[in-house]
């Protein structure tokens, strides 16, 4: 279950990488041309791209032509897959899983709209790829 989401320096900076990952068009990109790419502290970026990889999101190179490419296509990745990756579940109530929170009284309704909300903000997530917001780049002439 997703939910209202917080958009933190991990996950903000991991979509940036995944994407300038993505639109390099499978050739090789460093951590050092990533982080001057999206302009992000390459010692911040590092721990990431380690969660990104584990997550069988990435593949890396080692070596003089190494560094980072997709593990599968652009359209086979959603935010929600990268956002996941790097922080675990997207969203809770108060910093504990939306449906281990119980609600008394007047508020007993509030569990059902949250995982309502939950559920909406999930299916954005998951239903955009990174190929969609590649092509919004290119739509905009950016």
């Amino acid at each position: 279950m997703c939910g209202a989401v917080h958009i933190t320096a991990r996950h903000d900076y991991a979509v940036q990488a995944m994407l300038a990952i993505a639109d390099a068009g499978g050739v090789h990109v460093t951590t050092g041309e990533l982080a001057a790419r999206q302009n992000i502290p390459a010692t911040y970026l590092a721990p990431l791209l380690y969660d990104l990889r584990r997550a069988e999101l990435l593949i890396s190179r080692a070596g003089n032509d190494g560094g980072y490419t997709l593990a599968r296509s652009a359209e086979r990745i959603s935010v929600g897959d990268v956002m996941r990756a790097v922080s675990g579940e997207l969203s809770s109530i108060r910093g504990r899983p939306a449906n281990s929170i119980t609600y008394v009284g007047a508020a007993q309704a509030l569990p059902r709209f949250w995982r309502s909300l939950h559920s909406a903000t999930g299916r954005m997530l998951d239903g955009t790829t990174l190929r969609d917001l590649l092509e919004r780049l290119t739509e905009t002439g950016g």
